[in-house]
């Protein structure tokens, strides 16, 4: 089966056409502070405007926990949109209650409304069918179609997600459509040389994507907290810097695969080592195999990979046809602890073929490192829905759209 996209839904004039979009955007006071998730959902939603259809998106933010809570409303989000949409955007201060049904029944053809926070209703997410079949149901009142357009949450069997999608005609919008496409292509078809650079702090939250694609790959390059494990696993002492033990035997294991199947690991060779955990934190290089010969001996923290393994990862990336990243080097939030992170990007803009960004942290780290989402192939908008995509799951979000 084929992933339903836009044009299985037919004419959509005058049609009421909920899109589930992923507005969970960063805020701080009251401020989006990225708002990417939002221009990733433009197309999407301009091309049903310009089918003259009647727009209702619906999102969740943060974590209310099943009831409202101001702190979680959707208000920035719904102003952005119309700020980038160049155009009025209404805000229902209700999921499926009075404002919310108002409003849409007062939408005439190519408007936009925005119903708040999904998560200020506890169907949304609850663990019972039944409870989220109910709220799915009240949801479906409202609409013609669905449009499922948030790729962030395709992975969670939720209400809007799931439920809703079988209640109406639905499709995949065109940023779900081009997740698949993307992500698919890394995956099933990738041109070689394949290189997977991975980070982020823990291995255990990458063992699905390494068993998946050891097999696969001509390149695992490693960084971030995970990689201290690795050298532990090698027989290096590493300080006090992030170790996960109960993986030391299933790192060794990749180890050998590694070795088995003649994919080339890259670890670093020099690490930027700092006196503790903090943005002003004296540091220093060491190599990678000697992290307790710093100045800080065994109190010694690696925070991010050094000059050397740089300009070897930035190397390994630029020989490469397809690459998948995802998780920074280092604390890129810290300036100090950036460098790694930022080479590695840099890299991955140089790419030719396919360079894609696995979304989550590794998203976060290009914008706040001063990159474009368009310097890359493409950035996903789903860390966790990525993962489990190039893990090779099933994703309950996709499932009900055909694919």
């Amino acid at each position: 089966m084929a992933l339903r996209t836009l044009e299985s839904l037919g004419d959509l004039s005058g049609k009421r056409v909920i899109v589930r979009c992923d507005l969970n955007m960063p805020l701080q006071g009251g401020e989006i502070t990225d708002d990417g998730r939002a221009r990733a959902s433009l197309p999407t939603l301009q091309a049903l405007l310009e089918q003259n259809a009647k727009v209702i998106v619906i999102s969740h933010l943060g974590r209310p926990k099943g009831e409202p809570n101001p702190e979680f409303s959707l208000a920035p989000a719904a102003e952005r949109l119309a700020q980038l949409l160049d155009k009025d955007v209404k805000l229902a201060v209700d999921t499926v209650g009075e404002s919310a049904r108002s409003l849409v029944s007062e939408l005439a053809d190519g408007e936009v409304v925005v119903l708040e926070n999904l998560r200020f209703n506890s169907g949304e997410t609850s663990k019972d069918e039944a409870e989220r079949e109910a709220f799915a149901q009240e949801l479906a009142q409202l609409g013609d179609a669905y449009v499922s357009d948030g790729f962030g949450v395709v992975h969670r069997k939720q209400a809007s997600v799931y439920e809703l999608a079988k209640l109406l005609p639905s499709a995949a919008g065109l940023l779900v459509a081009n997740e698949v496409e993307k992500l698919g292509r890394v995956v099933n078809d990738p041109e070689q040389p394949f290189t997977v650079v991975l980070g982020g702090s823990k291995v255990s939250d990458k063992l699905g994507v390494i068993q998946n694609l050891l097999p696969r790959v001509d390149r695992l390059v490693i960084g971030g907290g995970m990689l201290f494990t690795f050298l532990a696993a090698q027989g290096h002492a590493i300080g006090t810097s992030l170790l996960e033990a109960d993986q030391l035997e299933t790192v060794k294991g990749y180890l050998a695969e590694a070795a088995e199947r003649g994919v080339e690991l890259l670890l670093p060779t020099d690490i930027n080592v700092a006196e503790k955990f903090a943005a002003d934190a004296a540091h220093e290089i060491v190599p990678a195999d000697a992290i307790e010969s710093s100045s800080f001996g065994a109190e010694g923290i690696g925070l991010d990979i050094g000059p050397e393994s740089e300009k070897a990862y930035a190397e390994a990336i630029r020989d490469s046809k397809t690459v998948f990243w995802n998780g920074p080097m280092g604390v890129f939030e810290f300036p100090e602890f950036a460098s790694g992170t930022s080479a590695v990007a840099q890299a991955l803009t140089a790419v030719d073929g396919l360079s894609v960004v696995g979304g989550g942290d590794s998203a976060a780290a290009i914008r706040t490192l001063g990159f474009a989402d368009d310097e890359f192939g493409h950035v996903s908008t789903g860390g966790g829905a990525s993962l489990e995509l190039i893990e090779g799951k099933r994703l309950p979000g996709l499932e009900v759209l055909g694919w």
